[in-house]
């Protein structure tokens, strides 16, 4: 089982010969950000990968794959993988669906982030 560093040094491998990644700190680990898109997300509790809605099914079938839940909320279109099923083999396959996916949307504008609404109390 990699520890998060590991498990961040097999994502970037699996990387190497994608263009215009980005790391930045999220979710508690490290960012891969591809366009300006996430692709995944390597941290203690697993990889996070942006698969798709049309491929979240798949995903969620393989090995150690479950739904993305945030604040109570299943995150259509996002998969974690726990640290046990992560070899370095199954890091890259799943890294090259996440991909597949990611290069499918258009790139992100640099400087633009969206802004949340804050609830006025």
């Amino acid at each position: 089982m990699p520890d998060d560093q590991e498990l961040a040094a097999n994502v970037r491998a699996a990387l190497a010969r994608t263009g215009n990644i980005r790391e930045v700190t999220m979710f508690g680990g490290i960012g891969f950000m591809l366009n300006g898109n996430l692709v995944a997300a390597a941290s203690r509790r697993g990889l996070l990968l942006r698969v798709g809605k049309d491929r979240q099914a798949e995903a969620l079938a393989q090995s150690g794959a479950r739904p993305m839940v945030m604040r109570g909320r299943t995150m259509e279109g996002y998969v974690y993988v726990d640290p046990p099923s992560l070899s370095p083999q199954a890091v890259l396959n799943w890294i090259q669906l996440a991909v597949a996916h990611v290069q499918t949307l258009p790139p992100k504008a640099k400087g633009k982030t969206k802004q949340r609404k804050r609830k006025q109390k």
